[in-house]
């Protein structure tokens, strides 16, 4: 069994920059942290060789691009055994951002993206209660999200 990699202050003070900033350059890192850039380098590849950072993306601002609305969408399934199957087709919609595999009510908790509510109500017509699996859905839709950041170390 591989040994877990245990982070510490210094790590947790570079993955805390790369969060405000997955593109700052390792050097200024180095700057802010008063340590060598070589130093940055080598516990950047070592965290990402124990699996802690695991890529790096831009955040679209969604809205901007003309998707108004968000919903979380509580799925019931006729039966757990066919979540593989419900989760390769979920995989086929761009709507789908998320989905949680989770206790309580639903079997899932989808996060759907869509340019309006009429795009929305299409979805779910044409293509999430077309899946023999499912066998109800209820929506959640945001109305704002006040709260949006990664976690803190």
């Amino acid at each position: 069994m591989a040994k877990k990699y245990e982070i510490d202050s210094v790590d947790r003070q570079i993955l805390n920059c790369l969060l405000e900033d997955a593109r700052i350059p390792f050097l200024e890192i180095a700057r802010k942290l008063v340590v060598s850039g070589g130093m940055v380098h080598q516990r950047i590849e070592k965290l990402k060789e124990a699996g802690i950072i695991d890529g790096s993306k831009f955040t679209l601002n969604l809205e901007n691009l003309g998707y108004d609305v968000t919903v979380f969408l509580g799925v019931h399934l006729n039966n757990s055994r066919n979540l593989p199957l419900v989760i390769k087709k979920l995989k086929q919609f761009p709507e789908v951002l998320e989905a949680h595999y989770t206790t309580g009510s639903y079997a899932l908790l989808l996060k759907i993206c869509t340019r309006s509510i009429k795009d929305f109500h299409n979805f779910l017509i044409t293509k999430i209660q077309t899946i023999d699996s499912v066998q109800s859905t209820e929506s959640f839709i945001s109305m704002d999200q006040p709260i949006n950041r990664d976690i803190k170390l």
